[in-house]
C-alpha cells in the first residue's frame, strides 16, 4: 500500500514552533556524535575556566536540530539544500529552545526558510534554509507548492 502526502508551502506561511529541552546529555551527545571534542562542550569545570557559567551546545548540534526542524515539518523526501545559520546566546543545560520559521519564498519545488531559536537568554540561532519537495510537488497558483 502506497500512501501519498501533500506538502504545501506558501511564502509568510509560519511553521509551527519545536521546543527542544536542552539537556547536559543533548549537549554532550551532540558534540561526541559531531567529533566536537572541545572540553567547553562536556566538562563543566574547564567551560568555567575559560568564564562559561557551564557546557554549552556546538554549532553542529544547532545545525542538526534547524535540518530537522524542517523536515519534520516537509516531511521525510524534502531535502535540505542548504542550511547557513549563525549563532548567539549559547544553549546550556536546563534551559530550552524554541525554533520557529517562516517560509520566505517559493519556486517551483524549493522553499526557502527563515528559522530562528529562541531561548531565556537571548536568540541562540538565526538563519535560512533551503529546502526542496519531493518532484512529485507540482506548483500550484499563487506560488504555492503542494
Amino acid at each position: 500500500m502506497t500512501v501519498t502526502v501533500t506538502v504545501t508551502a506558501r511564502a509568510g506561511e509560519a511553521l509551527p514552533p519545536l521546543r527542544i529541552p536542552i539537556t547536559r546529555t543533548l549537549v554532550v551527545s551532540g558534540a561526541l556524535a559531531s567529533r566536537d571534542y572541545q572540553d567547553v562542550h562536556h566538562d563543566a569545570e574547564a567551560a568555567r575556566e575559560k568564564g562559561s557559567p557551564d557546557i554549552f551546545m556546538n554549532i553542529l548540534t544547532t545545525n542538526g536540530l534547524v535540518g530537522r526542524y524542517i523536515t519534520d515539518h516537509f516531511g521525510p523526501r524534502a531535502r535540505l539544500r542548504r542550511v547557513a545559520i549563525r549563532l548567539g546566546a549559547p544553549n546550556y543545560p536546563g534551559d530550552e529552545m524554541v525554533l520557529t520559521g517562516e517560509v520566505t519564498s517559493v519556486a517551483d519545488a524549493t522553499v526557502e526558510v527563515a528559522v530562528t531559536g529562541q531561548n531565556a537568554i537571548g536568540r541562540h540561532v538565526t538563519g535560512t534554509v533551503t529546502v526542496e519537495l519531493p518532484a512529485d510537488s507540482a506548483e500550484s497558483p499563487a506560488g504555492a507548492v503542494r
